[in-house]
């Protein structure tokens, strides 16, 4: 990551210098680290947080739609380090056009659910998920009900 796109009170942070080489921006609000993560690494950043820094604990996955702005979606990851209570806030761009990233199931299992909720609601692919299927909608619901522009108003009768 360039120095330039991290803050000077950040730079010494030692969870923003171990994912430096696969961040593109940092940030520190809500009393919160944020860090944005190139999509195509984003299973290697959480085995990182995971098993080098200690969040043991993935509590979300979620997804945003910032339509009509391209890339359209940020899929969100909420991390605890449960010995440091340390909380931590990864995030990856995804595009309108093909969204879909990387199943993060192979480093947290409970990751499963999370990705299968925001599928299904964001219409966000997860590859290599393990079943990655509709969890609240039913199987023959059309679209995606979180997307800003899914229709508010269904079919009058």
């Amino acid at each position: 990551m360039a120095q330039a796109m991290i803050p000077e009170n950040l730079q010494q942070d030692p969870v923003v210098a171990a994912l430096a080489d696969l961040a593109t921006t940092a940030k520190f609000e809500f009393n919160e680290l944020t860090i944005e993560i190139d999509t195509a690494k984003i299973v290697e950043a959480l085995g990182r947080v995971k098993h080098k820094l200690g969040f043991e604990r993935l509590t979300s996955v979620t997804g945003v739609d910032k339509f009509p702005a391209e890339p359209r979606f940020e899929v969100v990851y909420h991390l605890q380090a449960l010995a440091g209570k340390q909380r931590l806030r990864l995030k990856a761009r995804v595009s309108g056009q093909t969204p879909q990233i990387e199943s993060v199931t192979s480093v947290y299992r409970g990751a499963d659910w999370y990705e299968r909720e925001t599928f299904d609601l964001f219409g966000i692919t997860f590859l290599n998920h393990p079943d990655l299927r509709r969890i609240m909608m039913p199987e023959d619901w059309e679209g995606h009900p979180l997307r800003k522009d899914y229709p508010i108003t269904g079919t009058r009768y």
